[in-house]
């Protein structure tokens, strides 16, 4: 069975040196110049992964995003010329798995494609999860791919999952930023440790995570930890 990914981008050259790129590692390529026809086809292909542009002609690509979002959890990547880190929150708050700035490497922009998707089949991973597990009032079921806070079903990103799973596996210990990235985004290339901040705090606002007893702690100078939760 082949991999089907819809680029979405009102420029025809870079849809086609994406398309290429993509072609020439087996994936099937759709294409889209607008979010209508976008969303038209992320409804009736099915698409395995979704490489989104911002600056679409009818439509802001953010809201091609939402409503893409209330439909479905296919794996989503970003294009924009914006870097600015405010415009990163808001694409990783649509819940986008990740954020790729123009210009860009297309083989780099594969390789994630390819990381995203491995995760999303749960191939990063040769053990096998247990079949839920909890620590103080968080509970985690890696074969739904749910979670509860205090009781209470918290619906999170796949990117946000993947973290929070991630610290729970050793809770206590201090993890990086690099170290995160790795595990959850698959790779690890230059200056994308950071994007693992904005991931944090999405996770931590989802799951009501505040001062002064939080579960996800900051560790200065290190990273991150699934941390003691005094309300257990």
């Amino acid at each position: 069975m082949t991999t089907t990914v819809l680029v979405v981008d009102d420029e025809p050259k870079l849809r086609r040196l994406v398309r290429d790129y993509l072609e020439r590692e087996g994936f099937t390529v759709l294409e889209a110049d607008d979010g209508r026809r976008a969303l038209a086809l992320a409804t009736g292909a099915h698409p395995d992964l979704v490489i989104l542009d911002l600056g679409l002609p009818d439509m802001p690509g953010e809201e091609v995003a939402r409503l893409l979002r209330k439909t479905s959890d296919v794996p989503l990547v970003m294009l924009t010329a914006r870097a600015a880190e405010s415009d990163r929150v808001m694409g990783l708050r649509l819940g986008a798995d990740d954020y790729v700035v123009k210009p860009f490497s297309p083989r780099e922009l594969v390789a994630r494609v390819e990381a995203i998707l491995r995760r999303a089949r749960g191939g990063h991973s040769g053990t096998a999860a247990p079949a839920s597990y909890g620590y103080g009032r968080l509970r985690i079921d890696p074969e739904r791919r749910e979670v509860w806070a205090a009781e209470q079903h918290v619906e999170l990103t796949r990117t946000e999952f993947d973290l929070l799973a991630a610290l729970a596996s050793r809770p206590g210990r201090a993890w990086t930023r690099l170290e995160l990235v790795t595990r959850v985004q698959g790779y690890d290339f230059e200056g994308y440790e950071r994007t693992i901040d904005v991931h944090v705090k999405n996770l931590r606002r989802k799951l009501g995570d505040t001062s002064p007893f939080r579960l996800v702690t900051t560790v200065p100078g290190v990273g991150y930890k699934l941390g003691v939760d005094r309300d257990a």
